[in-house]
This record gives C-alpha cells, sequence and structure tokens, in this order.
C-alpha cells in the first residue's frame, strides 16, 4: 500500500500474462531492523510454531483417549468371555465362537490408533524439550542484546575494518608494474557507463551496480551477484532523488558517491535506507563539462577508492584547469587535503588511485598507454610506460577496487576488468 511508504516504479507484463512490478520498501520497513533483531524474532516465530503443533497433538491424542476410554467396557468384557473360552473350551459353540469374532473385529482398530497415541506421546516429549532448549537460546540472546548495544557493536566493526584497512596499506601496497590483457564480462548498455562492486564489503558481498549512460540518468540496477549480472537476471532498481554526471560514480562501505548533475556538489547514497545521507559541494571544483577528460561526457569530477580511503578527482579555474586530488571523508565527504598534480585533465583519457598514487591513461582511444603518477605521499610525480589494452577503444569508465584487486572498465558498451600486478613494497 502507499500509505505504508511502498513505491512502485516500474510494472510490465510478462509472457505468459503476469504482471511484473519494480517496487522499493518503506525506508522504515521490517527490513531494515539489525539482524540480531531479525534472528530474535526468527526464533520467537519458530516457538510459537512448535507450540501450535504442540496444542494440535494435545487435541488429537486426547481425542483419541476419549476412544480408548470408550471401548475399555467392551475389551473388560471380551476379556472375561475368553477366560471362560479357555477354562472351558468344550462349552464354546459356533454362534459363541462367531460372538467373540465380532467383538474381536470391533477392537481392531484400536491398534493403530494406540501405536499413534504412543508415537504422539514420544514427540510431544520431544517438543516439548526443543522449547525448553530454545527458551533458553531466547533469553541468552535478550540478554546479550541488553549487554550490547547496536551502536557499541557497530563502533567495534568500524575499529576493526579500520585496523584491517591499517594492515592491507602496509603489508599490501605496492608501485603499479603492469596491466593484464582485458576480459570482457558483459556486452550492455550505451557507449558511456558504469558498473562497479563495493569497494570495502567482504567478499562474501558480491553485488554489482549498474549505471547506464552520463548524465541525468537517476536509476541504478543492484545485481545480487557477478553470475546474475552477466545473465541480467535478479536485480533490485534504485532510484536516485538526484540525478547524476559523468561516470566517475563508486561504491564504497554500502554507499554510492557520485556527482550530481549541473553542480560541483558530491552525493552519498545508502543503498540500505534508499536515502541521502549527505551531500557536499567541492570548494572551486568545475562542472558541466568544465573540466571534463578528453572524452567528455560531464567527466568533470571523478570519485575513487583506493586501500587508503574515499578520493575525489577534479580540477578548479585556480589552478589552471590541472588535476586536482582531494582526499576525502568518506562520512562528511569534507576534503581533508589536495594535491595539485601539474597535469591538465583535458589531456587525461581517464585515471585511476592505487595506494595513494593516481595513474593517468593518455586516451580514451585506441593505443593508450598509462604514462603518468602522481605520488601524494611525496608530493611529485614520474612519466610512465605501462601498456593498456584498450580493446574496444572507447574508454568512458576506469576505476580500481582495492578489495579485489581489479581495474573495472567500461569500454564502448562492454564491461570489462583488468588484473593488475604491484610491486611490493613492505614497511617495518
Amino acid at each position: 500500500s502507499p500509505d505504508e511508504g511502498w513505491q512502485v516504479f516500474t510494472s510490465a507484463q510478462a509472457p505468459d500474462g503476469k504482471c511484473l512490478c519494480t517496487a522499493v520498501i518503506p525506508v522504515q520497513g521490517s527490513c531494515s531492523r539489525d539482524l540480531r533483531s531479525l534472528q530474535l524474532r526468527q526464533l520467537m516465530e519458530k516457538v510459537q510454531n512448535i507450540s501450535q503443533s504442540m496444542e494440535v497433538l494435545d487435541l488429537r491424542t486426547f481425542r483419541d483417549l476419549q476412544y480408548v476410554r470408550n471401548t475399555e467396557a467392551l475389551m473388560k468384557g471380551l476379556d472375561s468371555r475368553l477366560r471362560v473360552a479357555s477354562e472351558g473350551h468344550k462349552s464354546l459353540n459356533a454362534r459363541s465362537f462367531q460372538d467373540l469374532k465380532e467383538k474381536m473385529r470391533e477392537l481392531l482398530p484400536l491398534l493403530p490408533v494406540l501405536e499413534q497415541y504412543k508415537a504422539d506421546s514420544r514427540l510431544i516429549l520431544h517438543l516439548k524439550d526443543e522449547v525448553r532448549n530454545l527458551s533458553g537460546i531466547l533469553l541468552a540472546i535478550q540478554e546479550e542484546m541488553g549487554a550490547y548495544d547496536y551502536e557499541e557493536l557497530q563502533q567495534r566493526v568500524l575499529l576493526l575494518e579500520a585496523r584491517l584497512h591499517a594492515c592491507l596499506q602496509k603489508l599490501g601496497c605496492g608501485k603499479l608494474t603492469g596491466v593484464s590483457n582485458p576480459i570482457t564480462v558483459r556486452a550492455s548498455g550505451s557507449r558511456f557507463g558504469s558498473w562497479m562492486t563495493d569497494t570495502m564489503t567482504p567478499s562474501a558481498d558480491s553485488r554489482v551496480w549498474y549505471m547506464d549512460g552520463y548524465y541525468k540518468g537517476r536509476r541504478v540496477l543492484e545485481f545480487r551477484s557477478l553470475t546474475d549480472f552477466v545473465s541480467g537476471q535478479n536485480f533490485v532498481q534504485h532510484l536516485l532523488p538526484h540525478p547524476w554526471a559523468g561516470t566517475g560514480h563508486v561504491v564504497f562501505n554500502g554507499s554510492l558517491y557520485y556527482n550530481k548533475f549541473q553542480s560541483n556538489v558530491a552525493v552519498r547514497y545508502h543503498f540500505r535506507s534508499r536515502s541521502v545521507l549527505v551531500q557536499r559541494s567541492l570548494p572551486g571544483a568545475g562542472y558541466n563539462n568544465t573540466f571534463p577528460y578528453s572524452w567528455g561526457g560531464f567527466s568533470d569530477i571523478d570519485f575513487m577508492v583506493d586501500e587508503s580511503g574515499l578520493w575525489a578527482v577534479y580540477t578548479t579555474n585556480q589552478n589552471a584547469g590541472n588535476i586536482v586530488v582531494s582526499r576525502l571523508d568518506p562520512h562528511t565527504l569534507e576534503v581533508l587535503r589536495s594535491w595539485d598534480t601539474g597535469y591538465p585533465k583535458r589531456s587525461a583519457g581517464e585515471s585511476f588511485m592505487i595506494c595513494g598514487i593516481l595513474y593517468v591513461t593518455n586516451s580514451h582511444l585506441a593505443g593508450a598507454k598509462i604514462y603518468f603518477a602522481y605520488y601524494t605521499n611525496t608530493s611529485s610525480y614520474e612519466y610512465t610506460d605501462i601498456p593498456f589494452h584498450n580493446q574496444y577503444s572507447h574508454i568512458s569508465m576506469l576505476d580500481y577496487n582495492p578489495r579485489e584487486r581489479v581495474l573495472y572498465t567500461w569500454n564502448n558498451g562492454h564491461q570489462v576488468v583488468y588484473n593488475v600486478t604491484l610491486f611490493h613494497v613492505v614497511k617495518t
């Protein structure tokens, strides 16, 4: 119901006549509750189901017991007649024997009832034990929920993630020395677009996000896995409240970071809550094709993530159109520090960050190379000569994923990945 906050964005008719709809659940729906509450609710439902089953069995066994009691008199009478017959079988004539057989026939249906009654009794005892065990589990979880506040647990997780990233940065970072041949994952969409996986979430989360087009777009498709993305199935749709500009979007820790159309505003959209958590202007950043990459496409502002966090690559009038690299706070989108690389952004095909180093391609067309590197740790640069096979001759998006150690590329309507080779420097 729309009164409950549900929204239907698309509807279509399948070949078999069924109606297919894409809907978005309310922000404050039951799906937004935390995992621990969900576990508790599931256990409570299980206990309720078992209790209901026990009630049904109690009714059935009570009914069977009544049947047994009603035949008690018949059983006693039959027992006395059998004793008489066994003591003096000569007195048992044909008529008496036939009557005895009839009484026995009346008692035959009681046998399976008794067997079922015994089985039900055993099952009830088993279910009572299970309910007792589950009640103990529920009490333990309730005690644990009382002892650990959700925000406290979340802070502990964030602290562990920060320590993990610090270890990865110390042991896993290095200088780019090679890029593999391209691996085409899928051919879909228009000439321009972007696609990505989350750069921070655990490896078990294999969702893929897909954004076709380079301006005025608002529709983001979320696929459950890479397999679903390749087949084009099992996806949900997010409708952004503000349209995007360019293709320099990135997904970082469950949020999409993108440039708001016709502005230099950075937007953080949270997928789970389906809401904008924060938006902030990048001071002096050019927009609306003022300082794009060489391919154009409103690519003035390019968001990136590497081992050290969130970055924005753009330029301003103050630095004469040269590429500016800014480190951003992922929560507030505040600029923490900026570097002027001295490289003209309009001459760059695309760029990406690895381990705090900005790498720039000399073209978005065929024959491209990675030939410029800017080191933020020393504020210095050098020219490189790293071959980069541009298979489909028109790159409109190029991003590094530190979690997977691959480059994601949108190349002329093809979604392509490259493996990277890093020269590792272990710091002691």
